[in-house]
This record gives C-alpha cells, sequence and structure tokens, in this order.
C-alpha cells in the first residue's frame, strides 16, 4: 500500500532536510524530480530512499500523489524525491574554483552547474556562503551537485596555490590566467575580504562594460576562460 500518512518517518525527514540546522545534524539532503535523482544515479550516488508518486510506474517508496506533492519544494507535478547522504570533496584538485560570502543558494548551485561544464576539479565554500545541499542550490545545480566535489574551508590557505582573486577593475586581464588556478569569486556588493587577497598570488578581473557581474556569472565567465586558455596550451 502507498504512504498515506504525514507521519510517516520517511515524510518527516524530508520536512525537515528543508532546513539547514537539520541537513547539517543528519547529513543528508533531498533532491527532487527524476532528472536530478537519475543524475545522480549516473553519478553513483544512490539514495537512502526514493519516494514516488503511486501509480507513476518509477521505482522506490510509493506515497499519494497529494501527499508527495505537499512535501515538494516545486509543487504539484512532483513525481520523485530522493534523499541523499551528503558527500564532501577529500581534495580540491588543480582546477577549483572557491566562492566567498556568496550567500544566494541559486548562485552556488549555478557555479556547480558551471564547474560541472567547465572542466573544474571541485568547488570550495568559503565562510558566508550558502549551503550547496539545500533545495534551491541542489535544483540550480542541476544535478552538478552529485558530479562536482564540494567542500567547505574556512581559511584562504586551505586552498590549493596558484590562488588567483577576481576582483572587479583590478589587477590582470582573465587571459593570462593559466588553467591549473584555485579562482576565489566574492559576493557581488561586498567583494573579497583584504585577508583572502593577501592570500592569493595574483589578481585579475573580466574586461567588462558595465559596473559588475553577479558571483555566479563572474564564476562561470572565469571557469569559460581558463578552460579556454587550458584547451589552447
Amino acid at each position: 500500500m502507498p504512504i498515506s500518512s504525514p507521519n510517516n518517518e520517511l515524510l518527516k525527514e524530508v520536512r525537515k532536510l528543508t532546513g539547514r540546522r537539520w541537513r547539517d545534524k543528519l547529513s543528508r539532503f533531498v533532491a527532487e524530480g527524476e532528472d536530478l535523482v537519475d543524475a545522480a544515479e549516473a553519478a553513483g550516488w544512490p539514495p537512502v530512499a526514493k519516494l514516488v508518486a503511486a501509480g507513476s510506474g518509477l521505482d522506490g517508496e510509493e506515497v499519494v500523489p497529494h501527499l508527495l506533492a505537499e512535501h515538494s519544494q516545486l509543487g504539484s507535478g512532483t513525481r520523485v524525491i530522493g534523499l541523499f547522504d551528503q558527500r564532501f570533496a577529500s581534495s580540491l584538485g588543480e582546477r577549483c574554483v572557491a566562492l566567498w560570502g556568496v550567500g544566494d543558494p541559486g548562485n552556488v548551485g549555478t557555479v556547480l552547474r558551471a564547474a560541472h561544464a567547465f572542466g573544474a576539479s571541485a568547488v570550495a565554500l568559503g565562510p558566508g556562503s550558502a549551503d550547496p545541499f539545500s533545495p534551491k542550490a541542489v535544483r540550480a545545480s542541476m544535478g552538478a551537485i552529485f558530479s562536482v566535489g564540494v567542500r567547505r574551508v574556512r581559511a584562504v590557505d586551505e586552498l590549493p596555490m596558484p590562488r588567483v582573486a577576481l576582483v572587479a577593475r583590478s589587477g590582470d586581464e582573465l587571459s593570462t590566467i593559466g588553467a591549473a588556478a584555485t579562482l576565489i569569486v566574492g559576493a557581488e556588493r561586498d567583494g573579497l575580504p583584504e585577508e583572502v587577497l593577501r592570500g592569493c598570488q595574483q589578481t585579475a578581473h573580466i574586461p567588462i562594460a558595465g559596473d559588475s557581474l553577479n558571483a555566479a556569472m563572474a564564476a562561470t565567465v572565469a571557469l569559460y576562460e581558463t578552460n579556454r586558455v587550458g584547451r589552447s596550451a
């Protein structure tokens, strides 16, 4: 029989995992939708549990459709919700992008997607950055959360060298940066703190006509350009 009670333990856990405190405590997160759950499977990241709408024909623990929709961040039409254990990268590798104070989970997810597209080895998350396992970040990553390693760091010296600070209208043009580097991106309004800048070997900027790019756009352009330079070399 399909799950039909909101007091079911799996549904209770889904509700808890909407909050960061419980995600950190349980070291789990939720991914919704067939595309994300399929991306996890392709990356070899099996779910702890998979809840599916009764009658959908999908494999998993069946839930009556209206109850599954009530526990969805996407609303009606949800056919699958996966519960996953969190994983963190043991190494950041040679082509890392680090986010410092990037508090919008949508931006964090978008950077994960760009990192996957342009072959970055990992995404590091410095102080003040959003949780990469939040529902909004997971959705924005379009499944890249399952393919790109993430790691939280507290200080700039935890990042691989050479470290390149991305700063608006300062330092070298981005095209001079080699492929093997840690690109550090700060929040659009506040930029990077002085202690982070002091810990970098180089400062670079993206030549633009306007005032600034948001963190996700800047990181995406930087990842594209360093990937292009690396491929040309």
